[in-house]
């Protein structure tokens, strides 16, 4: 839901002596790839033009839960631009501290070969020429040019299989007059919400369902998580993580997500699921967001996974 809340999009690798480096090779290009994980890695062109193919090493390998499509992957990252003329820096984690979440089948093609199988702790290098990119055309939002090669030095942090959920202590059923039930629901799935007939609270209402066993969520970092939303008028979802196949990431506590999540999320903690009643002036205001249905008189109601933060 990047647009309906504002999420921002998101990115990977491990700890590495500075005397050893990676080449990426094909077609006679070399990227060579040194410095510690979790630091700005140093990394050295060659000469020339790239290939023209496809290519991924793995400088480090790490442990824990292989990435597979539809899984968020959150990883330290710096990207390049590389073409005859010469390369250039495009973007980078390492500079703020803050990693980027990245959905495995929602990016370049190139970048969802590069994650499949990285496990948290893993160091890759990956060279992505125009067809496994942005092709022909290019994005110019984002500086690239249709002959553009992309290189990327990505360090790990975390996976989140897209049956990602909850964990923790589960709490008491919420049985509150003039608030929703929220029903179990297996693995990988929305859970189902039932809406008093009753008319909606006015402020934000936060409703801790499972009690994390997780460190609390500071202000300024990167969330994981799971998410559903509904209409309080009929109870139907409008979006779901769920449903788009993937976890997402999003920054919070920074005005980067509508003011409920902020309010609500700051806090709580990592494994916890957690009910939001959003009044209007702390979600999408008057004006709603016609491209989901959302009206300016809208209450809407969350229910949140937080998976993990970084």
């Amino acid at each position: 839901m990047r647009r309906r809340v504002r999420f921002l999009p998101a990115a990977v690798v491990l700890a590495l002596p500075l005397a050893l480096s990676a080449a990426c090779s094909g077609g006679g290009v070399d990227v060579e790839v040194g410095g510690e994980f979790g630091k700005l890695p140093q990394v050295k062109f060659p000469k020339g033009a790239p290939g023209d193919s496809f290519a991924v090493r793995t400088v480090k390998k790490g442990r824990g839960t292989a990435a597979r499509k539809g899984d968020l992957v959150v990883a330290d990252y710096v990207g390049y631009r590389w073409n005859k003329g010469g390369r250039k820096l495009l973007a980078s984690s390492y500079s703020k501290g803050e990693p980027g979440a990245f959905p495995t089948g929602r990016l370049v093609p190139g970048l969802t070969k590069a994650f499949d199988g990285v496990r948290p702790g893993t160091r890759v290098v990956t060279r992505i020429p125009p067809k496994d990119g942005f092709g022909d055309k290019g994005d110019p939002k984002h500086q690239v040019g249709g002959g553009d090669t992309l290189v990327y030095v990505l360090d790990v942090r975390a996976v989140y299989p897209r049956t990602a959920g909850p964990h923790g202590a589960r709490q008491a059923p919420l049985d509150e007059p003039g608030l929703p039930k929220v029903a179990d629901a297996a693995a990988g799935q929305a859970p189902a919400v039932t809406m008093p007939r009753s008319a909606p609270p006015k402020r934000l209402q936060v409703r801790t369902l499972v009690k994390g066993d997780g460190p609390a969520v500071r202000k300024g970092q990167l969330v994981a998580l799971q998410y559903g939303g509904y209409f309080w008028r009929d109870g139907k979802v409008f979006n779901s993580s769920w449903s788009e196949g993937h976890p997402f990431g999003a920054m919070i506590g920074t005005g980067q997500v509508m003011k409920g999540w902020d309010q609500g999320l700051v806090g709580q903690r990592v494994g916890s699921r957690v009910l939001l009643v959003v009044p209007p002036a702390l979600g999408y205001g008057a004006k709603g967001l016609a491209q989901f249905g959302i009206k300016g008189n809208d209450t809407l109601v969350f229910v949140v996974d937080l998976l993990g933060a970084h």
